[in-house]
């Protein structure tokens, strides 16, 4: 399954909103500085879909991103 995630970095709390089915849009604290946040937010992932593998396969350097969520 694929999801597309925007992430707002240095955001002042962490707030996870579902815009549709595989549209999200995450606010970590972490600032989008050597790979923070992007850890942070497959951290996040991976408790929403427990079990599962998540990868960030396209956006690595990018707010927008494309998630691959594997069993």
């Amino acid at each position: 399954m694929y999801i597309k995630v925007r992430v707002i970095a240095g955001a002042k709390r962490e707030v996870v909103i579902q815009e549709s089915t595989d549209h999200f849009k995450i606010y970590v604290k972490e600032p989008a500085e050597r790979n923070l946040a992007n850890t942070r937010v497959l951290e996040i992932v991976r408790v929403k879909f427990p079990g599962k593998n998540v990868q960030i396969i396209n956006g690595h350097h990018s707010p927008s991103k494309l998630l691959v969520i594997d069993d």
